[in-house]
């Protein structure tokens, strides 16, 4: 079994994979030698210009599927329509999500709905569906779910983001401890604030931040930056592949801050 990533033989499937943190773990599962891959995302001009994108600079065999995952039957097409195009799926990526504010005191039922459908029901039946078919045909797997350090508590303003995330966490350690005799393995990430595109719409829509709220935010952090998606991807990388051999049930914080530490 090979001590370093090697990807040679991995057929993945990014949901949320047409920008961010998504597209940064697509890139390097094919620095490491993926050469079958797809991408699934609801923008359907971003995303088949990504895959264009990447098809160009690699060579390799990669896909755009137009995919809501608040729809059920569309993350189960997903990974059925990649199926069908590659013969089987071994690696599978759930990093689409939602983060759309609400409290405890303003969250309606319809966003709280919206978060948990996103966030949380997409990638189960997803990581189900993932499941049965490595089942079927008898082959070794590996899923990575993206989480988020909300998994511990989160913002106030982050009450369904963060619930939904949550529940995506036991869904992760449920499906490890369920699916381990079958050779398929899941792990989580639990991302801290992190430097994407999304998070500068975010930024911008919902708290009024500026040009240059990015340089001002990562001042004020302890290693003076957020979260890069670069560096998420190769641990996402790592898992998904033999290297990390029988890890399984993992959920890494990768932040900077550290869960119930108080200051000193």
């Amino acid at each position: 079994m090979p001590l370093t990533p090697d990807h040679a033989d991995t057929v993945a499937v990014i949901a949320g994979g047409t920008q961010g943190l998504g597209l940064a773990i697509a890139e390097r599962l094919i620095a490491e030698g993926c050469p079958r891959l797809v991408i699934a995302g609801r923008r359907v001009a971003e995303g088949e210009a990504a895959a264009e994108k990447l098809r160009g600079e690699t060579g390799a065999d990669i896909r755009f599927l137009a995919t809501d995952m608040g729809r059920v039957e569309d993350a189960i097409l997903l990974i059925d329509r990649t199926a069908n195009r590659f013969g089987r799926v071994t690696a599978l990526v759930n990093a689409a999500a939602t983060t759309e504010r609400g409290s405890i005191l303003d969250t309606t039922p319809e966003d709280f709905e919206k978060h948990f459908a996103i966030n949380t029901r997409g990638p189960f039946f997803a990581l189900q569906r993932f499941a049965q078919l490595a089942v079927e045909k008898g082959h070794a797997a590996s899923a990575v779910n993206i989480l988020s350090m909300v998994t511990h508590c989160g913002q106030s303003y982050l009450a369904p983001y963060s619930a939904s995330k949550a529940a995506l966490a036991n869904i992760t350690k449920n499906a490890a401890q369920a699916l381990r005799s079958h050779r398929i393995r899941v792990n989580g990430i639990n991302c801290g604030w992190m430097d994407t595109p999304g998070e500068d719409l975010v930024q911008r829509k919902f708290h009024g931040a500026q040009d240059g709220w990015l340089e001002q935010a990562e001042a004020r952090q302890p290693m003076g930056m957020l979260v890069k998606p670069g560096h998420v991807a190769r641990l996402a990388a790592y898992m998904l592949s033999p290297a990390s051999g029988v890890m399984t049930g993992a959920l890494v914080d990768f932040d900077q801050n550290v869960a119930g530490a108080y200051p000193e």
